[in-house]
């Protein structure tokens, strides 16, 4: 007999009995897809064999999805291998909020073949196919696949560490191997929808074969993944791209892959942000610098990036020479940092650039200003002593939470990276930095949890993530702790007791690349960019000629007080006019008729539509100017 507990219950069981038995006798429900035996994942077929406390993962829970989702794989993968025999299976993951599902087929699929591999995954999950797991030992898991012809299954048993067991789950003639766990049966997935097609490589090398790529959906109830679709079609009006064109705000095009032409519009927006973490750098001591682009190879390699990165570094030439496009700014701030002889009474000194650099990323990879080749990282460095870690690290993270805020961003989420199996520094030293982070967190009295292993080679971070209003999750700042790089490259200062030794070096960023932190703006909102980021804030438009010149007046004044102004005295009907500049997401459009000149006022829309009414020039400005200073989101 053997005691479990199942969610503080208490029962004794007989051998050779299934959790799904258990489950059958004492919790029978239709939501609950696996379970957690003493904090392990596994099937409900998974039989206990010890004393255990037992947690039922529910299809509502992230795991009991995760299920859902890779249960839908292989039904994806029964589906195709009925409709395109020859097809082979590469791998099928899950990932946020879905699956994919690589596959090698002479049969090219596109969007319209979808909809017919969806129905027939429909039709095969109602025929209520029992899904079996089965643990084998090597030499048959080989021979399962060699007969079925599937060469990539057979790749990756090879790559197994011979410690690892390999588990295949089936149900009916579809074999596929997999960790697991998955759902009893085939009738529990209902709710799924495939997404779309791309193209990938095998292992993700572009040197390797080409795969189609195939994106599907999955979840425990049909308002889940109607709630999911909707938020797709909401996703994609947001589309930063689209916007873009349509507030002619950037392009790119093939001449220049991964690299924005930034229009006057655009550019506004993105001087202004930069303006802003100037001011923040100014106000906190840094010392701004810029570094060159192009640097000896020598100091890459020094550094540790060649050897690391060097897929993603440009190179060039020249004078038999061999240059390094820079892919970050770290060597840079580090040769600023040695000129002259620093002393603990220095420290901390704090590097920070808006720099400019290049990363050779693959073309099937890149996507707006999302993801590119040449960005602008708001990087800085500490260079600190050991004992000065903890505070600046706090100061660093009141300043990155203040800093989200002023951007609308106030959903964060911290996650701490801890030592990796091959790093550099000794434990202690490890233990050392990793406390430090860890009490400069709590004592900042924010929600946190440990990222195990995840940890740079050379130190412990934090990174900080924000949650937009779709609920898609963005990774942005980050805190790097750097025991490595000082010493590689030659930094010192003069410790109290006069010997000559390495600083740490803090990394961090806050906003990441401006690019990207751009386009995750114009998602956020929508193109309705908050006051003190519109491109243009206020439009002031005319009814007859006879304003022009009051119209003039009180642009002038206007943009003497610092506002982006626009001024239409196109021989257009004013409906027209407010239209357009509605359209293009202008915050405010200042009216201006026969009434307003004798008055000296305006009369006041929202980009909305909304009509505020009259209001007096000099008031406006006061309100415009108290909003811009407060960050404000709202526009009245």
């Amino acid at each position: 007999m053997y005691k479990v507990n199942i969610e503080n219950n208490f029962f004794e069981i007989g051998k050779n009995q299934s959790i799904e038995k258990l489950i059958d006798e004492h919790f029978p429900s239709s939501n609950i897809v696996a379970a957690k035996v003493d904090n392990k994942l596994v099937d409900l077929s998974h039989v206990i064999s010890n004393d255990s406390v037992i947690e039922l993962v529910k299809s509502s829970d992230p795991d009991g999805l995760n299920i859902i989702r890779h249960t839908c794989a292989h039904v994806f993968g029964h589906a195709i291998k009925q409709m395109y025999p020859e097809t082979k299976m590469v791998i099928g993951p899950t990932i946020e909020n879905g699956f994919y599902y690589d596959i090698d087929s002479k049969t090219t699929i596109s969007e319209k073949d979808l909809s017919g591999i969806e129905s027939l995954m429909k039709k095969l999950a109602k025929k209520n196919y029992k899904i079996i797991r089965e643990v084998v030992d090597r030499k048959k898991a080989t021979d399962i696949f060699q007969k079925r012809s599937e060469d990539h299954k057979v790749a990756l048993i090879k790559e197994i560490p011979e410690k690892d067991i390999i588990a295949i789950y089936h149900h009916e003639e579809y074999i596929d191997m997999c960790r697991g766990p998955h759902l009893t049966s085939t009738k529990y997935l209902n709710y799924f929808k495939l997404m779309k097609v791309s193209g990938s490589y095998l292992k993700g090398d572009s040197s390797q074969q080409q795969l189609q790529r195939i994106y599907g959906t999955a979840w425990d109830t049909k308002d889940g993944l109607k709630n999911y679709l909707q938020k797709l079609e909401e996703a994609d009006k947001r589309d930063h791209r689209k916007i873009g064109q349509k507030l002619d705000l950037f392009h790119f095009q093939e001449e220049s892959p991964g690299m924005v032409f930034w229009h006057s519009n655009g550019w506004k927006i993105y001087s202004t942000i930069k303006n802003f973490m100037t001011d923040y750098l100014l106000d906190n001591n840094y010392e701004i610098i810029n570094t060159p682009q192009i640097l000896d190879k020598s100091l890459w390699k020094n550094s540790g990036h060649l050897d690391k990165f060097s897929d993603l570094i440009f190179g060039v030439s020249s004078e038999s020479k061999e240059y390094a496009i820079k892919p970050m700014s770290c060597p840079g701030h580090i040769q600023v940092y040695n000129q002259g002889l620093k002393s603990y009474k220095d420290l901390p000194i704090k590097l920070a650039e808006f720099g400019l650099v290049h990363r050779n990323e693959p073309s099937g990879t890149l996507h707006g200003l999302m993801r590119i080749r040449a960005f602008t990282q708001d990087d800085a460095h500490i260079f600190c002593m050991p004992e000065q870690i903890e505070d600046e690290i706090k100061c660093l993270i009141k300043d990155i939470y203040d800093i989200y805020s002023k951007f609308g961003f106030n959903n964060i989420f911290v996650e701490l990276s801890t030592r990796p199996e091959k790093r550099v520094g000794s434990d202690e030293i490890w233990d050392k930095s990793e406390n430090a982070l860890k009490s400069a967190l709590d004592t900042c009295k924010i929600d946190w949890k440990i990222n195990k292993a995840d940890g740079a080679f050379y130190g412990p971070k934090i990174d900080f993530s924000l949650k937009d209003s779709l609920d898609r999750v963005w990774q942005l700042g980050t805190i790097q702790l750097d025991f490595s790089m000082p010493a590689r490259l030659g930094a010192s200062y003069i410790s109290t007791n006069g010997d000559k030794i390495p600083p740490v070096m803090i990394h961090r960023a806050i906003l990441g690349s401006l690019e990207r932190f751009v386009g995750i703006l114009l998602e956020e909102y929508a193109g309705d960019m908050p006051l003190w980021l519109a491109p243009t804030q206020v439009a002031i438009l005319n009814i007859s000629e006879n304003q022009i010149n009051q119209c003039q007046k009180i642009d002038k004044k206007l943009r003497q007080n610092g506002m982006r102004t626009i001024t239409d005295f196109r021989n257009e009907k004013i409906s027209y006019k407010i239209r357009e500049y509605s359209m293009m997401r202008v915050p405010y459009l200042a009216i201006i008729g026969d009434k307003e000149v004798e008055r000296n006022t305006i009369s006041l829309r929202l980009r909305t539509g909304e009509d505020i009414g009259i209001m007096d020039v000099d008031k406006f400005i006061k309100m415009v100017e108290t909003l811009v200073e407060d960050k404000s989101i709202n526009l009245k």
